[in-house]
């Protein structure tokens, strides 16, 4: 267990180096960007270790591994962000672990969050997913609404009891225009941010950025960078 602490904390500490070299670069404080570790497919274990090395916010995509996950986790100081793809019969597990869910894309998945919510007395904040690679159905490759319906979605999240929206989440496209082009997809996010905070001027989180992309995220003005393999190494196959 040392050296598996020893391991997370070198790795967190480089992350944490490229996070403010980046800010630096881009003339931001580094107090304007939130680190979010990914911890998908990985032990509570490490969960443990990570909050015990200072970090607050985690994420995860499949609700299979988090809601054990985040259970055995429950007396630690974390905000749980749930970044995968989310179909409706999960919304009442997630919502009972989840502070944000960060891939809120359609009108539906709305309307069940909503309702799971008020049932469970919480308030879950919620991101529009957005689809910088939306083909002709207007859905992206991995989920999200097409920049063309974030206006739409966000007043259903923003009247919606019990949901609190927060902001616009992206996955730079692997497909499209912006393939290849992760800093333009990031500028394109936070040209919709922009129009966003006009009608709703709380929703100003941006997450946007992993591993392999967090400093065109942060030149862009990203507020949130989802981090997972440069902080827990290469993640383990699925059984």
């Amino acid at each position: 267990m040392t050296d598996r602490k020893d391991e997370l904390a070198a790795n967190l500490a480089s992350v944490e180096e490229r996070i403010a070299a980046a800010c630096d670069a881009a003339g931001r404080g580094r107090g304007e960007v939130t680190l979010i570790v990914v911890t998908k497919t990985w032990p509570a274990s490490d969960v443990r270790i990570l909050s015990g090395l200072g970090v607050r916010h985690v994420a995860e995509n499949r609700d299979q591994d988090a809601a054990p996950k985040a259970a055995a986790c429950a007396d630690l100081p974390l905000m749980w962000h749930f970044v995968g793809q989310l179909q409706t019969n999960k919304v009442r597990s997630v919502v009972g672990y989840a502070d944000v869910v960060q891939s809120v894309d359609r009108a539906r998945l709305v309307s069940a969050l909503s309702k799971e919510a008020v049932r469970a007395g919480r308030e879950v904040g919620c991101l529009i997913q957005v689809a910088l690679d939306a083909g002709v159905g207007g859905r992206g490759e991995r989920g999200g609404v097409a920049p063309s319906g974030v206006a739409e979605l966000a007043d259903l999240v923003a009247g919606a009891e019990g949901l609190r929206l927060d902001g616009l989440m992206t996955v730079a496209p692997l497909t499209g225009e912006y393939a290849g082009r992760q800093q333009a997809a990031f500028e394109r996010l936070m040209d919709l941010s922009t129009d966003l905070r006009r009608t709703h001027p709380a929703a100003n989180m941006v997450s946007a950025g992993m591993s392999a992309d967090l400093e065109q995220a942060v030149a862009a003005g990203a507020t949130h960078v989802r981090v997972g393999s440069a902080v827990l190494g290469v993640r383990p196959r699925l059984g």
